[in-house]
């Protein structure tokens, strides 16, 4: 199997949300290798930082299921290094 290593950025504004991001990152815990957690409180918003080792479909999901959300946003950065289950 090839993996990306990969980083969401997640903006979360509407903080109702919560519950289900972190239900959506459960689904999705055996890829994540990290997650930080920022509460910016003087701005009413929270950063989230993913970090994932995960098949390419499955990073895609994974951001799509966060940014169709109401009131968050999540964006993708990809390792260009493609690796396989020997590496």
């Amino acid at each position: 199997m090839e993996t990306r290593v990969a980083v969401i950025g997640i903006i979360v504004e509407n903080l109702s949300a919560t519950a289900r991001i972190n239900e959506i990152l459960t689904e999705y815990g055996d890829y994540i290798i990290g997650r930080m957690g920022i509460p910016y409180r003087k701005r009413g918003i929270n950063i989230i930082s993913i970090a994932v080792d995960a098949p390419q479909n499955i990073i895609s999901a994974l951001s799509g299921k966060l940014g169709r959300l109401d009131g968050v946003a999540a964006k993708t950065s990809y390792s260009n290094y493609i690796f396989t289950d020997n590496q």
